[in-house]
């Protein structure tokens, strides 16, 4: 095998050290770009508006009676009713959960007197999920109807929200570009890139959850009417937090 001379040799080290010395100017050079670049942080809310799809409400039954068993047995017999009354208008099982179950001491207060008790109330109160806006209505009759009084809410909320904040994405991010493009010509420059989002927010605002309990829900009972209930719609809102970077 043929050895390389020594000419030879000098003229392919001088093109390695060529193309070292241009890869390190490249590098500089790119670097150099990168911290003289300038950049623009530009924030921008945007919000989407849906009509809501699921409700969800609390509804028990609070009973009294004279010994705490009894006021147990009672209750225990009017939330069957509740429940039983909730699987009819259509609720599944999955979507009752039981938030809490009390049992407290009714007093009996005279002056210069130590209380004294006069019976015992017993609540027990179930969390419900209704999936058919259409008839959250007739289900709060159904449940008057069978001994409930205990009702609280609605909360209107919307179960799939991705589609709903992805509208209010590109209306968040055509804003901000907006913004960019403004700052840029003012500067005498264009947006060359993005470099970073960052999104904040995505939450629902709803109105505040109805409340009808005791004595209200008692009269609706007996003047046999029916619940009127207005979903309106939800509207989901975010921010974006969008850094673009700006060239000549």
């Amino acid at each position: 095998m043929t050895r390389p001379d020594r000419r030879t040799t000098l003229r392919l080290l001088a093109v390695a050290l060529l193309a070292l010395v241009g890869a390190g100017c490249t590098q500089r050079s790119a670097a150099t770009a990168g911290a003289d670049a300038t950049h623009v942080a530009v924030s921008a809310s945007a919000e989407a508006r849906k009509a809501p799809d699921i409700a969800i409400l609390s509804t028990g039954v609070v009973t009294q009676a004279a010994d705490a068993r009894s006021a147990i047995r009672l209750n225990s017999q009017r939330m069957e009713a509740v429940v039983a009354a909730l699987g009819q208008a259509g609720i599944a099982p999955k979507d009752v959960q039981t938030s809490g179950v009390s049992l407290n001491p009714d007093y009996h207060y005279v002056a210069d007197r130590p209380p004294r008790i006069k019976g015992y109330y017993a609540s027990n109160t179930v969390n419900v999920t209704v999936r058919d806006i259409a008839r959250l209505g007739q289900t709060l009759d159904a449940l008057v109807a069978v001994g409930a009084n205990q009702v609280h809410g609605p909360m209107f909320d919307i179960a799939d929200k991705d589609a709903v904040l992805d509208e209010a994405r590109g209306k968040a991010l055509a804003k901000a570009r907006a913004r960019a493009d403004l700052y840029a010509k003012r500067l005498g420059l264009r947006v060359a890139r993005v470099v970073s989002v960052d999104e904040t927010g995505g939450r629902g605002i709803v109105p505040p959850p109805m409340a009808v309990r005791g004595v209200a829900v008692e009269q609706a009972a007996a003047a046999d009417a029916s619940m009127p209930i207005a979903p309106g719609e939800n509207t989901l809102s975010l921010t974006l937090d969008v850094v673009y970077a700006l060239t000549k």
